[in-house]
């Protein structure tokens, strides 16, 4: 795995330029209006699929669950969503359960306390906890028990990496996903976080000496900022180098919203990987 060679080493920023590298909004001209058409379209995909909506998996507001059926038995995509830890919803992201579902796909959107109300000890915490839940529920709700994975976009790439160790996670595909939180740690997005270097460490999937043989696919876009590329760049190599199961691509073109174009469509790329992964996992 090579790091891309735009991609700077964060220690020999400023903090402009830190703060800058990792501020995928005003990075992205239009981001907003990217975002809120991604609302209009999950609420309109929240109307087709009304039937296992909120599901509580947990005492905070936050902790529950959207499931939306494919068919009978089929297996299930945990899905994880994005905003730095301390913004958006699962209500959000609705509409990217589109692309997998179009090839016979459950999908469970999961959500979890923001910070700074929730530590992220707390919200890896919670992802472990609503994924319990959803494995004894999925016979009830008509899914395969033993046939779940994990995806999520940007802090929910961090996320799918962190959930990967759960027991009934098959395997993961991470989107955009942040894997080392020393250059978050020392950003203005600690202010709501408040990581202090050992939680930074415990939840930084890069720190980890080996992880779960199962299988993860990385992604990111070709034009996505460099730090974001360098991250999922360097934890490919990271996971190779313990002999982890391990893809690393690049959506040529892709930057940090946009490349949910991919799972959206059923013949988008993301979407092809999630089903080579259930077909990799299957038996």
């Amino acid at each position: 795995m090579t790091t891309p060679f735009d991609a700077p080493d964060w220690r020999g920023l400023s903090q402009q330029e830190l703060d800058r590298g990792l501020n995928n909004g005003a990075a992205v001209a239009g981001s907003g209006d990217i975002v809120a058409g991604w609302d209009r379209r999950s609420a309109e995909m929240r109307a087709r699929h009304p039937a296992h909506l909120d599901l509580r998996y947990g005492p905070r507001e936050r902790n529950r669950i959207d499931f939306l059926k494919a068919r009978e038995k089929a297996p299930t995509l945990v899905f994880i969503h994005g905003g730095y830890w301390q913004m958006r919803a699962k209500e959000a992201f609705t509409l990217f359960a589109e692309g997998p579902m179009a090839h016979g796909i459950n999908v469970a959107l999961i959500g979890y306390t923001l910070a700074p109300e929730a530590t992220l000890d707390q919200i890896v915490a919670e992802i472990h906890a609503g994924i319990d839940d959803l494995a004894g529920r999925l016979p009830e709700l008509g899914g395969d028990a033993n046939r779940i994975a994990v995806s999520g976009w940007s802090a929910g790439g961090h996320l799918t990496a962190m959930a990967m160790s759960h027991p009934r996670i098959k395997g993961g595909v991470a989107i955009s996903g942040i894997y080392d939180l020393e250059p978050i740690r020392h950003s203005y997005l600690n202010d709501k976080l408040g990581l202090d270097a050992a939680m930074s460490r415990r939840n930084s999937p890069i720190m980890e000496a080996g992880g779960p043989i199962k299988p993860l696919a990385l992604t990111v876009g070709g034009g996505e900022l460099p730090l974001l590329r360098r991250q999922a760049a360097d934890f490919a190599g990271h996971r190779a180098k313990y002999g982890l199961p391990v893809s690393y691509e690049e959506i040529p073109g892709a930057d940090h919203f946009t490349i949910m174009n991919e799972i959206a469509s059923p013949t988008g790329r993301i979407t092809m990987m999630i089903r080579q992964l259930f077909e990799r996992t299957a038996g």
